[in-house]
């Protein structure tokens, strides 16, 4: 079993940046990657970044490149998303997410990760 716990979310401005944090807990020895996805009640849950756990290549959705950044810190247990210049529209709830099929590449499909985060809120105000 693995617990992901999410932090960081909250009010604001748009324009702004925030730094999303999810804390791996459990048997995290076999995990792959990790990823970030975000959803709203009126969208499906949206792929967003992915970072392996062990040599730290990434993968983003088109839609968040050159905004979104995904990093890890393997002593902490634990990968952030740092997004930049914030939009109304980046408002949503922000899951992490772990992968622990080995050599599988990073993937977009929330189908195909294995544990999940409770989310974090993130509302931005324009």
């Amino acid at each position: 079993q693995v617990q992901l716990v999410e932090s960081g979310g909250g009010l604001v401005q748009a324009g702004g940046s925030l730094r999303l944090s999810c804390a791996a807990s459990g048997r995290t020895g076999s995990m792959y990657a990790m990823g970030w996805f975000r959803q709203t009640p009126r969208k499906e849950r949206e792929f967003l970044a992915a970072i392996s756990w062990s040599g730290g290549a990434t993968y983003y959705a088109d839609s968040v490149k050159g905004r979104f950044t995904i990093s890890r810190d393997n002593a902490k247990n634990t990968v952030y998303l740092e997004i930049n210049s914030l939009k109304p529209e980046d408002a949503a709830v922000y899951y992490c997410a772990a992968d622990f099929l080995p050599k599988s590449g990073l993937r977009s499909d929330s189908n195909l990760y294995d544990y999940w985060g409770q989310g974090t809120q993130v509302t931005v105000s324009s």
